[in-house]
């Protein structure tokens, strides 16, 4: 068998709506990992379509799992990716032109994202750079249950085509990732010791909002620079209230 260069590594959980968009933009990578946690929807189905190397397992959190799927790559270079974004045209030949030579170890990614819609380009969403491309053995994801990061052995560069991501599709996709988003971050928070009150969450909640729509200018992306300022903000809200919730249970306990 060939060495492979290549391999691009997939987590997924009932991503039907999203995955097939995701896997048809690296079906020219040398391989395609994908690490399934109880899909219920049709996104195993999806998947079959364009690998098979479909594997299975719990759900122990983000950075714990990305990092399994890493470890299931055969690749001498991972290009890891969430279900929801889309390797754009350009992204495709800067990679395979970067991999070629390059004394880098790894490699940030500007993110487009949008929101509802709309690709925005303030309110500290652009560039998004995320370090998603480097040498297998290289780079170990963190074992945070979410916001992960990837830590890389030696030095890392950057490169400037975008990867485009469909963050937020509708209301309801904002309104779940509020309530999910909120409620690991608040965990992650307690399980480190931290505590919140409810004027804390008042005030966490104000500040995002003014740091976004204000201080990075989400105002310049019209109505859906609003709409993500206000999201962003009652994510902080509930975080801090969730914190605040969780604290308040192990007093009693």
């Amino acid at each position: 068998m060939k060495d492979l260069i290549l391999s691009a590594v997939i987590i997924t959980k009932n991503e039907a709506q999203h995955i097939s968009q995701c896997l048809e933009s690296v079906q020219w990578v040398d391989e395609i990992i994908v690490l399934d946690s109880g899909s219920e929807d049709d996104t195993i189905k999806l998947c079959q379509k364009f690998t098979n190397k479909i594997y299975s397992t719990d759900w122990p959190g983000f950075g714990i799992q990305k990092q399994r799927a890493i470890e299931k790559a055969n690749g001498e270079w991972i290009l890891s990716l969430d279900a929801d974004e889309v390797v754009s045209t350009e992204l495709k030949e800067e990679i395979q032109r970067t991999i070629q030579s390059t004394h880098f170890n790894g490699f940030e990614i500007p993110r487009l994202s949008s929101y509802c819609g709309k690709q925005i380009h303030h309110g500290g969403w652009w560039p998004d750079y995320t370090l998603r491309l480097f040498r297998k053995g290289y780079g170990k994801f963190s074992e945070a249950i979410v916001h992960e990061k990837i830590d890389i052995k030696g030095k890392t560069g950057r490169l400037k085509s975008p990867l485009l991501h469909e963050t937020y599709v509708d209301l309801e996709e904002v309104i779940s990732k509020i309530n999910s988003y909120s409620s690991l971050s608040a965990q992650m928070m307690h399980e480190k010791g931290a505590k919140s009150s409810l004027g804390r969450a008042i005030f966490g909640a104000t500040w995002t909002f003014f740091r976004t729509f204000i201080l990075r200018a989400a105002f310049l992306d019209g109505r859906e620079g609003l709409m993500l300022s206000i999201s962003n903000a009652e994510t902080a809200y509930y975080k801090f209230l969730k914190l605040f919730e969780l604290h308040q249970n192990r007093n009693i306990n």
